[in-house]
This record gives structure tokens, C-alpha cells and sequence, in this order.
């Protein structure tokens, strides 16, 4: 895979939801730490993934924001 993005981080699919449109995709990257992707149900199925496959989060964004109480 080659991808001009230097945030890939590997890790494994622990749930796939489908809404009507869109699939929240959750990827375990370590023991505990997991990130959340939405993405079109479509990519869901052309990707063929399923719970327990290995997968890479991919992150890459022009801003990041952070909140505090």
C-alpha cells in the first residue's frame, strides 16, 4: 500500500455498524485504544470488512480541534 498520508495506523476491526448510509467502523490499535471512522456503507462492503480483519486508520486532516471543560 502506498499512501501520502504519515498517519497509518495499524490495527484490527472490533465493530462495524450500518446506519442508512453511512458505517461507524471502530479499529482497535492497541490493547484498549480504539478509533472511530465513519464512512459510506458502500466502502464498507467494497472493502469486505468484517469484524476481526486487520485494517489501517488512516488520519489526515487540515485541523484538529481540542476542547476542555
Amino acid at each position: 500500500m502506498q499512501i501520502s498520508a504519515r498517519n497509518v495506523i495499524k490495527g484490527k476491526v472490533v465493530s462495524v455498524e450500518k446506519g442508512a448510509t453511512t458505517a461507524h467502523v471502530k479499529i482497535e490499535i492497541a490493547a484498549g485504544q480504539v478509533v472511530t471512522a465513519a464512512i459510506t456503507n458502500d466502502a464498507v462492503d467494497s472493502l469486505k470488512l468484517t469484524v476481526g480483519d486487520e485494517a489501517y486508520a488512516v488520519v489526515k486532516s487540515s485541523d484538529v480541534m481540542i476542547a476542555v471543560d
